[in-house]
């Protein structure tokens, strides 16, 4: 039986905004990462989203970022890859406490962001979020982007890598996303959003913008939970797989 994991940003407000995961997501998504301060979160969305997983049954991960509140961590800051190292260390740390806190373990980290498609295409900048992850203990599941550089420095190193895949964003042709600032790079049919995942899961390839097809490893699949379709979209996605015989599961059951 094929497996895969459903994940989900979670804890993106910051103070008096809010941006909430619907009940009917987190009933069916299998991990969630948690923003950590950098480009969304403080003490007290950080507390609640953890609590929510924990109440739901969702395997926690950290969702660090680019120093960018104003710009939501989706614009390119240069760092060098000692500062990459240091600001993952020092978002993860701060969500460690929060899951120590309530007994639950800290499963994976996935860069957001800028940050994320960074690292997925500069070898330095990916190298200096590795040697953040391998001063971890326990090392958490690094989730990268699916064929990327990113993914193949940190399995060399024997980090557990999930590959991931994005039924709700746009390809292209080399197998990155399609920039934000383009039209159709978010994709909000429910219905869409579903026969893609299981093009994903199923066999292993997606449809790129302009027609074509890309090859991916679709461990685990990203709905992103800013999207106004989002609670639509997992549930379309989740009776699909379902209907397929495909089982959705955390990632740390996995053989990754």
């Amino acid at each position: 039986m094929a497996r895969v994991d459903l994940n989900c940003d979670m804890g993106e407000g910051f103070g008096r905004y809010e941006l909430p995961v619907s009940s009917e997501v987190m009933e069916r998504i299998t991990s969630a990462n948690i923003a950590c301060g950098f480009h969304a979160g403080d003490p007290m969305v950080m507390a609640r989203a953890v609590a929510q997983c924990v109440e739901h049954g969702v395997a926690v991960g950290a969702h660090p970022g680019l120093p960018d509140l104003l710009g939501f961590g989706r614009r390119k800051i240069s760092i060098t890859a000692h500062e990459a190292r240091n600001y993952l260390l020092y978002q993860v740390g701060a969500l460690q406490v929060f899951c120590t806190s309530v007994g639950v373990r800290l499963q994976h980290v996935k860069p957001h962001g800028a940050l994320y498609n960074m690292a997925a295409q500069d070898e330095q900048l990916a190298s200096g979020i590795i040697d953040g992850l391998l001063s971890l203990s326990p090392r958490p599941i690094l989730v990268a982007l699916s064929g990327s550089k990113f993914a193949q420095l940190a399995e060399e190193v024997g980090l557990r890598v999930c590959h991931e895949a994005f039924a709700d964003r746009a390809y292209n042709r080399d197998g990155f996303l399609v920039s934000r600032g383009v039209e159709g790079a978010v994709i909000h049919d429910p219905d869409e959003i579903a026969q893609r995942a299981l093009r994903m899961v199923e066999e292993g390839e997606v449809e790129t913008i302009d027609g074509g097809t890309v090859k991916l490893q679709a461990d685990t699949i990203c709905i992103h939970g800013d999207n106004p379709t989002a609670t639509p979209g997992v549930i379309s996605l989740v009776d699909l797989l379902t209907k397929h015989g495909i089982e959705i599961v955390p990632m740390q059951e996995m053989k990754l």
